[in-house]
């Protein structure tokens, strides 16, 4: 696929519209070509904003050949359903975190994809941006010694009651909607062997689902992880790498604007440095990785798996 990928946007969430869609507009590797809503209006509104045509219903607009790709921002548990569709619809899909519900059936959506030699992306973007890149050379030419540990935070203020993270029928909850980036964090400075050791789940007042939560996780050369996450908490977006001579420290670490300007900070015995990187979109990064795996018809996927086993099992240590 030599031109622009033609994109079809399942559904008119507040994150496709604030954030996705403005970025598949701009790009000029996709081509928005039809947003489907279970309201014709919504459709309507959406569309005459971004482009393509507008239509009612998702199954509608798997239907239509001029679609190469589909954005899929739904509901947690919704997500299995519409991918598979998708997928059974030869249609290259990126969806919201978390891809699914839990691990058994994100690897059966990840097996699907690559049997059907199409790309099936889940949408966590702070991967997508080079400072994180840059924290990893830093440890790896021994910036900080032999790494130790990491401590990782992303907790946001309380959510509307009607906001749906807040319904469990739905997928919602505090641990798939912020705690999947600082266990991501985890995964992607330590490495995959990660083992959970210890969770702790809790509800807020009232709440049918977890709106907080932490972790302790190991890996098997004894380098540990805590991780803490909430979504009626003051706002923290941050993570830390202790080694045996320093640590670095990272704040605005999951969500950052794309006018942000980066600053890692080292940490050592001898003094403090801050190194400044430059400003980067990682909404715009991410949407050009999704194009280059559709290109290829298949994404990267081990980690996706890897990320949904330990949101099972930071679960089942909390139960």
């Amino acid at each position: 696929m030599s031109g622009a990928v033609r994109v079809g946007v399942i559904g008119c969430a507040d994150i496709a519209v604030r954030r996705m869609l403005p970025a598949f507009a701009a790009s000029p590797d996709t081509e928005i070509v039809a947003v489907a809503s279970r309201s014709a209006s919504k459709a309507e509104r959406v569309a005459a904003r971004f482009g393509g045509r507008a239509v009612r219903g998702y199954a509608g607009l798997l239907e239509l050949d001029e679609v190469d790709a589909v954005y899929v921002p739904l509901p947690a548990a919704l997500h299995e359903r519409w991918v598979r569709t998708a997928l059974d619809a030869g249609k290259h899909v990126l969806a919201e975190k978390p891809l699914t519900t839990n691990a058994t059936r994100t690897g059966r959506l990840l097996g699907l994809a690559r049997d059907r030699g199409l790309a099936l992306m889940e949408n966590v973007m702070f991967v997508h941006h080079p400072r994180h890149a840059a924290v990893r050379r830093l440890v790896a030419g021994g910036a900080i010694g032999e790494l130790r540990s990491l401590s990782a935070a992303f907790t946001v203020p309380a959510l509307p009651d009607t906001d749906i993270r807040h319904r469990s029928e739905l997928g919602g909850g505090a641990l798939g909607d912020v705690g999947l980036y600082p266990l991501r964090a985890a995964l992607h400075f330590l490495g995959p062997g990660l083992e959970v050791v210890g969770a702790e789940l809790t509800r807020g007042s009232g709440r049918e689902v977890e709106t907080s939560g932490a972790a302790l996780l190991r890996t098997r050369e004894g380098r540990t992880a805590q991780v803490t996450f909430g979504i009626e908490h003051a706002y923290l977006s941050r993570y830390e790498l202790w080694g045996s001579e320093g640590r670095i420290t990272v704040d605005r670490a999951f969500t950052p604007p794309a006018d942000h300007v980066p600053v890692i900070e080292v940490h050592r015995a001898g003094g403090h440095e801050q190194i400044r990187l430059a400003p980067h979109d990682q909404v715009a990064a991410t949407i050009a990785a999704f194009v280059a795996s559709v290109r290829a018809g298949a994404a990267p996927a081990g980690e996706t798996l890897r990320q949904a086993r330990l949101l099972d099992d930071v679960r089942g240590r909390a139960a």
